[in-house]
């Protein structure tokens, strides 16, 4: 071998590197740029051009390979042979990422949910961040990060909680068997009163549902925008202790009582 054979492959090397560290760079920058457009437009759809950002990504790094190819002198028409007559190999050793991509596609058609709604699928939870062609990517309460290939989202049952604009919250409160039932009723509609984030349509429901072993339990069907679910429902809980606890009405729990047999 010749000293410019070598001194070619390290200046095709070179080259090769720096296509990859621009295409690196400008996949990025493109991306963040087409998803911008999506933020600073809120008549544009978020999760759309998400997916779109993902694509341009993908499309401007299959874009550096084949110019990295070229640089190496592999023609493109020989790589589509070579692909070709591979073909089946690859289909196997993809089969997972391809169902992702196919996966990632019918979400952004289908619309089973959108960039900033709350869901759970295969068995995580968290917010959408983002759907890129392959995965999904959601935040947790607590804000970890959950990457999720979008095959086993599709292939899953799909919880939005976020679809609707309003939401029912649901709570139970158990009082004694000695209780006024209709003062404890007054009590539970006073305090539901008190809250204006719960809606008067439809009529909030408040009922005796269960007589239990040591309680007489009441659920409270309230109605309320979607973003309140979780504040109403904390602060609800803790408005009717306090007025259950000043109105004299009592809470019941567990209790044991010890018998003791003189023999």
């Amino acid at each position: 071998m010749t000293g410019n054979f070598w001194l070619d492959l390290v200046i095709n090397i070179g080259v090769a590197l720096a296509i990859i560290i621009a295409a690196l760079w400008i996949s990025a920058f493109v991306k963040t740029r087409i998803v911008q457009i999506a933020k600073d437009n809120e008549e544009l759809d978020v999760t759309l051009f998400s997916f779109l950002g993902s694509v341009a990504r993908y499309a401007i790094l299959a874009l550096a390979i084949i110019f990295i190819l070229g640089r190496f002198g592999i023609q493109t028409t020989s790589l589509a042979a070579i692909v070709g007559a591979a073909g089946l190999a690859i289909g196997l050793a993809l089969q997972g990422s391809l169902a992702n991509l196919a996966a990632g596609v019918l979400l952004v058609a289908l619309r089973p949910f959108k960039v900033g709604d709350y869901i759970s699928a295969a068995g995580e939870s968290g917010t959408v961040d983002e759907i890129t062609l392959f995965t999904t990517g959601l935040t947790t309460p607590d804000h970890v990060k959950i990457i999720v290939p979008n095959g086993d989202i599709f292939s899953s049952s799909i919880t939005n909680y976020s679809h609707y604009e309003t939401r029912r919250c649901d709570l139970v409160f158990g009082v004694s068997y000695d209780s006024d039932l209709k003062k404890t009723e007054e009590v539970l509609r006073a305090c539901i009163a008190a809250d204006d984030r719960v809606h008067s349509d439809p009529e909030p429901f408040v009922k005796v549902t269960n007589l239990g072993d040591s309680s007489v339990d009441f659920t409270l069907r309230l109605w309320c925008d979607a973003s309140d679910y979780w504040d109403l429902k904390f602060a609800l809980t803790r408005a009717v202790k306090e007025a259950f606890d000043e109105a004299g009405i009592d809470i019941p729990f567990p209790t044991q009582t010890q018998i003791t047999i003189d023999a």
